[in-house]
């Protein structure tokens, strides 16, 4: 009886030590070192308790209320992010089959045969049961790593779910911008347009009085050209603003009053300010960087799976039913029975599939860590870049707003020296030129900012959270 006993614990502990086992054969994982300094270019510091831009929500964050009402559209109607929403349903219902695959298929069943018998009469046989077949007991982790496969996809479907939002929010809040810009370019074109012809027309006259010489005619007929060439260039640039923002927010067209017309936004008024941050901050809060992450454990978890294939697997088929020579006496007169059927198969000769198969798990492993450090090393880099555009475009603003001021007043110099004969048409129309040039240029790099304030949000995983119901 001891004898018994003691057989009895050591197989327990050999069957425990075998479930223990399963799912061992992954590699631990361990995240990659992060390829990229620990601070930026431009040496900001992180804000001490500022609050991450992934924890702002854009209803937070975006202030003007027509914006918000264009992003809530994109949001609802996009078809980009509806399908990355339906891919989540995928990868969720792939990840289900994996799940079903570590618990058996109970299968119920009726057959019914006849057939002639040797002394001339028919024989009839009638079974109903209840049936296991080909149950995979999951000693190695098998199937377990399998289904943590198809759980690491499922997330980094989720991630890649608000890499699109976030990507959406900034792509409808740098298209409305350049909308806004595009009407404000249109207006300064529209008034410098105007300014020409009437230039035009008063060195006509001069010119039909021998006034003036015809090469005053000829470059006043050249500016005024030049503005109806902006102009047009302007209009067409409207339309196709206008039409990539209807495909944004998957209408048919722009809702009436979405605010698509008017002077540009200050940046106070239209986000928040963007906290800094350090680089260890993008590792865990990027939607996108997560998603590698995410890759990675997946492909850790596939070499788990291709290495049990190496050792023994137990399959279980069990059935439990009634069988009786008459339907009618089927589950009230039938013989009632029962049988198990267990079976284990050991990998002798494959011809190396096993091995290739592992082998093609460890080189995807390393790809994903490939990939995975490239994502780290690409988000560094957009957030370096915005930071630096952010410093030079202020930079580069206010010396543009300067220049814009100084031709603004040469020009009003210039036409008072005209007045009193002291200055030549071609002196005007140059002075003309060059300050229609400078106010363009202020209302280009006023969008740029803007712009850079959105790409800053979006660089640094903004967006993606929703608020709280």
């Amino acid at each position: 009886m001891r004898a018994l006993r003691r057989r009895s614990r050591t197989a327990l502990a050999l069957l425990a030590l075998l479930l223990s086992g399963c799912g061992m054969l992954a590699p631990s994982y361990e995240r990659p070192a992060a390829p990229v300094a620990t601070r930026f270019p431009s040496d900001t510091a992180a804000t001490p308790g500022a609050t991450p831009a992934a924890d702002i929500a854009w209803q937070t964050h975006f202030q003007d209320p027509q914006l918000r009402t264009l992003i809530a559209l994109a949001l609802e109607h996009n078809r980009d992010l509806q399908v990355a929403v339906l891919n989540i349903e995928q990868a969720r219902a792939q990840l289900q089959l994996r799940r079903a695959d570590e618990l058996p298929t109970v299968q119920a069943g009726a057959a019914a045969s006849r057939q002639p018998t040797t002394a001339g009469g028919i024989s009839s046989s009638y079974t109903a049961g209840l049936s296991i077949t080909g149950y995979e007991l999951d000693l190695f982790g098998r199937v377990r790593n399998l289904g943590d496969a198809a759980l690491a996809q499922l997330l980094a479907t989720e991630e890649a779910r608000k890499t699109v939002q976030i990507g959406l929010v900034a792509a409808v809040a740098n298209t409305w911008l350049s909308l806004l810009a595009d009407d404000a370019l249109l207006r300064l074109t529209a008034d410098t347009l105007r300014s020409r012809e009437e230039s035009l027309r008063l060195v006509r006259l001069k010119v039909a009085q021998g006034v003036s010489p015809e090469v005053e005619l000829r470059q006043a007929e050249s500016l005024r050209e030049a503005a109806r060439i902006a102009q047009a260039q302007w209009t067409r640039q409207q339309a196709l603003d206008r039409n990539a923002l209807t495909l944004l927010t998957g209408q048919p067209a722009l809702p009436a009053g979405a605010g698509i017309a008017g002077p540009l936004p200050a940046p106070a008024t239209l986000a928040l300010p963007m906290p800094d941050a350090l680089p260890s901050e993008l590792l865990v809060r990027r939607p996108d960087v997560r998603q590698a992450e995410q890759q990675l454990r997946a492909a850790h978890a596939n070499i788990g799976a291709a290495r049990a294939a190496f050792f023994p697997r137990i399959t279980l088929t069990t059935s439990i039913g009634t069988a009786s020579a008459e339907l009618g006496r089927l589950f009230h007169g039938g013989t009632y029975g029962w049988s198990f059927a267990p079976q284990i198969t050991l990998p002798l000769f494959d011809a190396g599939r096993n091995q290739a198969g592992l082998d093609a798990a460890e080189v995807g492993r390393s790809i994903a860590v490939a990939q995975y450090e490239r994502v780290i090393q690409t988000a560094f880099r957009e957030v370096a870049d915005v930071l630096s555009t952010r410093e030079t475009l202020e930079q580069q603003q206010a010396a543009q707003v300067a220049q814009a001021a100084a031709e603004g007043e040469r020009l009003r110099l210039t036409e008072l020296r005209q007045r009193h004969g002291a200055a030549s048409a071609l002196e005007v129309l140059d002075a003309q030129r060059s300050s229609y040039a400078a106010r363009q240029a202020v209302l280009q790099l006023q969008l740029q900012l803007l712009q850079s304030q959105v790409n800053l949000y979006k660089v640094l995983g903004g967006g993606w959270k929703d608020p709280a119901p």
